[in-house]
């Protein structure tokens, strides 16, 4: 059984690493690590992310990919491979969102939201895991989305649903090999995410009650590490989270698909 991930001198491999969620793990960690691997497509973001961590312990390195195609993912492999990088960390935040119906998504956006936040997740965790030597750690980056169906938010909490289910699956199979696994289920977050889940005719998605249970990214992250270290395998950060992570789990599905239905008719009637 595993009982945790140490950070120090740990060697962590960060995607969606050039805002958000994913820059503040690099900030968090490069004082404890030994190495951080930053990862995004936009490799000029990753460098000032780079350089906002100088004269910190950790080595930081900067790779530009599209982790939501094959190619992209095996570039990744291969330029760790011929730099002799070996990362027994990874954090699998990048993520994508789409604000509105499902009937009227484009489907390019559609099928990037299932490419990037359940197939890279799950493909990069699959081709990291043979190279991880001894003690080790995955963080995976779900939602509290993930508790609920979430009408115009249909596909994005279906696959953070997958992240949590597939995170703690993986942290029963792995803890005998020392292994830890932590997902982490965040709220309402004031990162690029709403910006990004707009569409390009800036449809939006009903956000009453979001100021309840938004907490600062810093907050996120501090929370997930502590859990990482721990063994924790599910985390849901801020208290609001905490409870409505709890009532959301235990709440019967026909009520939660009542209370969905009246928000949705309440909204159409405005």
């Amino acid at each position: 059984m595993t009982h945790g991930f140490p950070l120090e001198n740990c060697r962590a491999l960060i995607t969606g690493a050039s805002s958000g969620l994913g820059a503040e793990f690099a900030r968090q960690l490069a004082p404890h690590a030994a190495e951080l691997i930053l990862v995004a497509r936009r490799g000029d973001v990753l460098e000032e992310v780079k350089s906002s961590l100088a004269g910190q312990k950790a080595r930081v390195t900067c790779f530009a990919a599209d982790l939501g195609s094959d190619a992209g993912r095996a570039s990744l492999m291969t330029f760790l491979d011929q730099n002799g990088l070996k990362p027994n960390l990874l954090i699998n935040n990048a993520g994508l969102g789409d604000y509105g119906p499902f009937a009227s998504s484009p489907a390019d956006k559609t099928r990037l939201q299932i490419d990037l936040n359940i197939t890279a997740l799950t493909m990069l965790t699959h081709a990291l895991l043979p190279k991880i030597e001894g003690r080790g750690g995955i963080l995976n980056v779900s939602s509290l989305a993930s508790t609920l169906p979430m009408p115009e938010l249909a596909v994005y909490a279906a696959s953070k649903s997958y992240v949590t289910s597939f995170s703690e699956a993986l942290a029963i199979e792995l803890a005998p090999r020392g292994i830890s696994v932590t997902c982490v289920c965040p709220g309402p977050t004031p990162t690029n995410f709403s910006q990004t889940a707009k569409r390009n005719d800036g449809t939006d998605t009903n956000r009453d009650g979001q100021a309840l249970l938004r907490i600062l990214p810093s907050q996120v992250v501090s929370e997930a590490l502590t859990a990482l270290q721990s063994g924790q395998s599910c985390v849901f950060p801020g208290m609001g989270v905490k409870v409505a992570g709890s009532l959301f789990r235990l709440m019967p599905r026909f009520l939660m698909r009542w209370i969905l239905r009246r928000r949705m008719s309440h909204q159409g009637s405005k």
